[in-house]
């Protein structure tokens, strides 16, 4: 199994904590997603930023139906969260 060095969420500085920060506000949890970007803080703070506007940005979608997408194409590319 691969393994990824990661910035622990109590050793979270400047913008990997206000990221984590932000996980936990949306999410109640920081999910592996954040953590394997944590070595290069402005990648995440960039991936986030993408994401936050697909998902919570203005768009002809509701909210559901891009949970929807986002949770039938993983499953069809056999990503376990």
């Amino acid at each position: 199994m691969a393994y990824i060095r990661q910035v622990e969420q109590h050793q979270a500085t400047g913008l990997v904590k206000e990221q984590y920060d932000a996980g936990l506000a949306r999410a109640g949890k920081v999910f592996n997603i954040l953590r394997v970007q944590s070595l290069t803080p402005e990648a995440l703070q960039a991936t986030m930023h993408f994401y936050v506007q697909v998902m919570h940005g203005k768009g002809p979608l509701r909210r559901w139906v891009r949970e929807l997408l986002a949770t039938v194409v993983s499953k069809i590319n056999g990503c376990v969260y």
